[in-house]
Formats: C-alpha cells, structure tokens, sequence
C-alpha cells in the first residue's frame, strides 16, 4: 500500500467544470438511480445530518475533526478511510452508542431537530454477529418479530413479516438451519450476516446503520450481502437512510453506493456522490490509475501508516500527509462543501413506533431462552452428566454411613461439600451466559425490549434445568449414603441444592453485567465464592471467625451460611448418636440438636425453613441488583459523557480548533434549533 503518491500536475484552482460536476451530483433527480430518491421518500424518511462534528478522548486528544456531512433517504452512505482514521468512531456517535470515555461536541439532527433515535425509526447491525447459536434462522428471526413488532399485530402477521424479511435478503433456503457456532457448523458468515440484517430491519426501520458489512467476508459474499441492502428500498418501496462504514470494497461494491464520506486522521477528505470522486482526485492531481479499483486507489492515496517502508524509488513523489491537507483544503475551499452546508441549513421538520407488551416480552423471551438452553450442551446438559457422574462417586465415598459417633464427621463434610463444591461448579454455565448477554446487549441498543423482561425470562426459563439438575444428583447424594430417612428430609435437600445453584447463576449474572470479559468473569465469580466458602461456619466455626469483616459482615452476607445451617439442621435435628464421652459421666448418646451448637457452633434458635427463606430472598436480591446495575448502567453513562463533554469542550475548542470560524452559510444551529 503506498504512502508517498506521484502527484501528475500541480494543483491549481478549482475548475468550473468540476464544481459544476459535483453541484449536479448533490441534488439528483427524483427518482433518478444515483440517489433513488421519491418526493414520498423525502417527506417520510429521515434525514440525518452532521455540523462540526469533534469526538475526543482523554486528554483532548480528537478522533474527529469538524466533520460535517448529511444523509438522505433512499440513499447509501459509505464511511470509508484507513484503519484508524474514525469510521466506528462516526458511526458510533450518529447512531447515539458513543463510548463512556469519549466526549462530543457539534450538533447531530434527524430531521433538522436534535432528538433521540426513538424505537423503531433506527437499527444498528454491529461488525460482530452476535446470535444465540442454537437457533435456526426462521426462530432467530421470528421470535426477534415476537418482540420487536407491536401486540396488535397476530403471531400468523408477524410469522409472515418474518419470512418475509428472510426471503428478502436471500436466506429461504437456510430458513431452517441452525445459525451455529463452535459446537456445530451451520450457516457461513455471509449467511450470519445477513441474519443480523434480518433482525434489524423488521420494524422496517428508516435509518440504518452497519458497522463493517462486509467484514471476514470473501468478494462474492460481500457483493452478495451489500447487494441485498441496495435492493431493500426497492422492494418494500420504503425510503431507508443507510449508512455503513466499509473497509476496502471491491469496484462492485463500492459502485452500490450512493454517496462516499472519506476520512483520513479524523478529517474529512471528501464528501460527495460516488461518481464525482475520481473526478475530485484527478482535478488535485492524483488521478485513478486504469483498471484500478477506486476505492483500493483512495485508501492508497490517504494511507500514511507506511511512509517510512516505501521504497525509494518515488522521487517526484510527496509524503502522504502532504497529499491529505492537499485533499482536505481543497474539499474545503470547493462548491461541493458549501452545498453541503446550504444543504444542511434548510433540513429544518415524526412519530414513534410501538412494540410489543411487556408480558408478550416476558413470555417470548422466557421461550427463547429455554429453546436456547436446551440446544446448548454447554449450558445445562453437560453439568448434568458431570453433576450425576460426581453423586454416585460422592455416594460411593459417604455410602452406609452409619449412625455411629465417626459419622457425625462424615455428615457434616458430605453436607458441607454438597453446598459448596456442588453448587460451585454452576459457574460453568457462565460462558454460555456471556453469549447471552452479548445477544442481549445488541438487541437492547436497538431498544427491542427491556431489562426486566430478559431478567425475568432468563429466570423462568433456567428453573426447570436447574430442577433437574438439583433432582437427579441430588436423589443419588441422598439416597446412596443413607441419610435422614424420610422424604420430607430429601425434598428439602434437593431445594436447597436448587436455591444455591440459582444463587451461584445469579451472581455471576451481575459479575457478566460488571466484568463482562469471559474469563476475567470467571476468575472474578470464582474469588467471590472462594471467599463466601472459607466464611461460610464449616472451615473455621462462626465463634472462631476474626473480627471484624470476615464475622461482620462477610459471615452473614455469604449464602454458605445459611445453606450450612439449613442442610446441617434438615440432616441432624431428631437423630441422636453414640456418645464417647458417656464413660466420663456424660450421658450415652447425644443428639443432633446438641451437634448443631456444641461441634458446630450454629443458630439454632430458628428453623432451617428460615435459613432456606434467606437463600431465595438473596437469590430475587441479586437477580433485582443484576437488572439495577444494568439499568443505572443505560441511565449513567449518557450523563457521564455529557459531563465529560461540557468538560473538555472549552479545551478541545482552544487546543484542538483554536482558528476555527464560523461558517459562511447560517445552518440550523445559528437558527436556535439546536435543542
């Protein structure tokens, strides 16, 4: 890739002929293939328009530079530049996702007026296809239609909108794959792609966004998908403003799209229609070459990552940053950039959509969610033969345990390691869990329902594995040792192994929602309980924890507690044992009561049903935590940025653009507009 470009003529002032050019360009005919454009869709679409546009991060560092650019319905807007040049970053802060860490200054109007991008009028189809694998794309794609789509429409209209979606982007024959992952192939990564695109444009939205389409796709896939995204407006006859950022196109790509926004270092080189860009470029001097691809030519041009390894055989050649600012002050000096500023002022005038219920929103997601899990080996299936392979080994170890005074001991560890170690290993769950959230994450950015619907449904739809699973093992602890006679005295146990296994699901649900790095998450869960077992009352007794954290409040906040004290009292309250120290006087056998204070040292002075309270009442306060941190989440980091941005705004606008003017043409801003 060349970073010094042989300039062919010096550059002088702009001709007439190009300036003209590129006018015409900007305002196409109605109707007229280069912008597809109707007076239908201009009125009923979204326009979207950008003004001085600066993004920085700490420090005052800007990633964007002044940008000012707009797009149109029934039109394709490409971002294109160099790595690193801001294309995410562009995208991300149009489309309302602009990280916690960056600030913004400038203005962004949908439709002249500053304001929210409310349901249903945007969707974002992120570079990475996050999808729950087990699904087939006819599910994945209907139960999306399930909550996207309004309860006043019948399951057999939104079914039908579903396939309808699928067929249009050229996924009928794959409707009843499984979408797949790494544990079994389905669908390439065109196909996936396309899914994606699927789920988004259900609402049939009018502002689309698409990070990097075209990513690990190879050139036929890649004309493929972007080929069905330029024939959508066509095909529902629906005015869509897309804009995707786009690496390095093929020419066949690159001629679908309307219009082209290059960047280079956060600054904007060209804005303008596709067709007037190697105009652009020739007229400056760096004109395509013959049968070269446009766009492998821009980035070529703009590249400057490699100045120091071109060889050294351009000698009329110039660095590339000199053939940017060449570039840049010529597209600011042009006809063209002050079109876009007139173009922008007098985009100065919509209605919200609605979608499903929240208990359509519950029930859909709870269906899903256990469709999912009982796909997924990982999820659940799994840990059940692993959890029925450790009962009979744990019932092989404590089997005919006795009732003699040795036994007392064996019953207090097997009862120890059911809640602990048992419970413990429903951290391997959490991998499948963190595929979830990044489902989960991607359709609440696209604001397809809320967070307390997919809590809850999660919730539902985990109690009949986690049942299971609790039942099973739990019948082969109990039964093959021989403990506490009497099915009362199981079925409490069995809960109680249910309870913990929900706790330890639970809390690493608000671990995912803290440290949502797969094995920063586990390493995170793991510490977590490692600590509650060692302050639980089994490895060091209550009477003996050192003050104060680890007896207040560690000991009292950890669930081992109350599950120690409620297997220990189910297992020991109403037996009595042989006593070795009846032939010093004492008397010949003791009972389970005096276990529980004398060896154990615990709380007898209520019922092992209240200890089995506090574990669900822990587990609905965590699940309440989980949808609170997410929540505050949403709610705080729209806050923080503003903060941040009011911040440094008065620093980037003295160290960034300290010669900034104003603009020769009022836009709506100058107006009071800007809300």
């Amino acid at each position: 890739m060349a970073a010094s470009i042989r300039k062919s003529e010096p550059v002088q002032g702009r001709s007439q002929t190009h300036a003209t050019f590129e006018v015409e360009n900007l305002n196409p005919t109605p109707g007229s293939n280069n912008g597809c454009r109707s007076n239908r869709f201009m009125e009923d679409g979204v326009l979207l328009t950008w003004d001085d546009l600066w993004v920085t991060v700490a420090g005052g560092r800007p990633i964007l530079q002044g940008l000012t650019g707009y797009a149109r319905p029934g039109e394709l807007l490409a971002i294109m530049g160099p790595s690193g040049c801001g294309k995410s970053t562009l995208l991300d802060t149009l489309a309302g996702r602009q990280g916690p860490k960056t600030s913004q200054a400038g203005h962004i109007l949908i439709n002249g007026r500053k304001q929210a991008l409310a349901y249903g009028t945007s969707a974002y189809v992120t570079q990475d296809d996050a999808l729950i694998t087990t699904l087939t794309v006819r599910e994945a794609v209907y139960y999306s239609a399930q909550l996207q789509l309004p309860d006043t429409m019948d399951n057999s209209e939104k079914k039908e909108t579903a396939e309808t979606t699928i067929r249009e982007m050229g996924l009928q024959d794959a409707m009843d794959t499984r979408i797949g992952g790494w544990g079994a192939k389905g669908l390439s990564g065109g196909q996936k792609r396309r899914v994606s695109i699927c789920i988004e444009i259900l609402t049939r939205p009018k502002l689309l966004f698409l990070d990097e389409p075209t990513s690990g796709l190879d050139s036929a896939a890649s004309y493929y998908v972007m080929s069905r995204i330029a024939s959508l407006n066509q095909k529902d006859n629906i005015g869509r403003t897309i804009i995707a950022s786009i690496h390095q196109p093929s020419t066949e790509v690159f001629q679908l799209f309307t219009n082209l926004y290059l960047l280079s270092a956060g600054k904007t080189v060209y804005f303008g229609s596709v067709s007037a860009a190697n105009e652009f470029f020739a007229l400056n001097g760096f004109p395509c070459p013959t049968l070269q691809n446009p766009s492998d030519h821009f980035l070529k041009t703009i590249n400057k990552d490699f100045d120091k390894d071109i060889e050294l055989g351009f000698a009329n050649g110039i660095p590339t940053q000199e053939v940017i600012d060449i570039l840049v002050k010529s597209y600011k000096s042009s006809d063209i950039y002050q079109m876009v500023q007139k173009e922008i002022a007098q985009i100065c005038k919509k209605k919200n959509k609605r979608q499903s219920g929240f208990f359509t929103q519950c029930h859909v997601l709870t269906r899903r969610s256990f469709t999912n899990m009982s796909r997924d080996l990982g999820y659940y299936w799994l840990r059940l033969g692993i959890y029925i392979s450790l009962s009979i080994v744990i019932g092989t170890v404590f089997s005919h345990i006795g009732m003699g005074y040795g036994s007392i001991q064996a019953r207090g560890s097997l009862m120890m390691f059911v809640a602990s170690f048992l419970t413990f290993m429903a951290i391997g769950g959490f991998p499948s869990f963190v595929e979830e959230m990044k489902v989960f994450e991607r359709e609440r950015l696209n604001g397809h329902y809320g967070v307390t619907p997919f809590v809850i449904g999660n919730t539902l739809s985990a109690l009949p594995f986690l049942a299971l699973v609790a039942l099973i093992p739990g019948a082969i602890t109990y039964f093959l040792p021989g403990l506490h006679h009497g099915y009362q005295h199981f079925l409490f146990f069995v809960i109680i192994i249910f309870a913990c296994m929900m706790l330890v699901e639970s809390l690493m649900m608000i671990v995912a929602s803290v440290v949502p790095n797969f094995l920063m998450g586990i390493i995170v869960g793991a510490g977590i309980q490692g600590l509650m077992m060692l302050v639980g009352g089994f490895f060091r007794l209550p009477n003996d924890l050192p003050k104060p954290l680890l007896k207040y409040p560690f000991y009292h906040i950890a669930f081992h507690k109350y599950a120690y004290q409620g297997l220990f009292k189910n297992e020991f309250l109403g037996l009595t044992f042989p006593n070795v120290e009846a032939g010093k006087g004492g008397s010949p056998t003791i009972t389970g009561e005096e276990i529980l204070k004398q060896n154990w040292h615990f709380e007898t002075a209520y019922s092992k049903w209240v200890d089995l309270s506090i574990l669900f009442a822990m587990v609905v306060f965590y699940r309440v935590l989980f949808l609170i941190i997410i929540k505050t989440t949403e709610k705080v980091k729209p806050v923080m940025v503003k903060f941040m941005s009011t911040i440094r705004k008065e620093r980037t606008q003295v160290t960034v653009n300290p010669s900034a003017t104003p603009s020769a043409t009022p836009s709506c801003a100058d107006k009071g507009r800007w809300l």
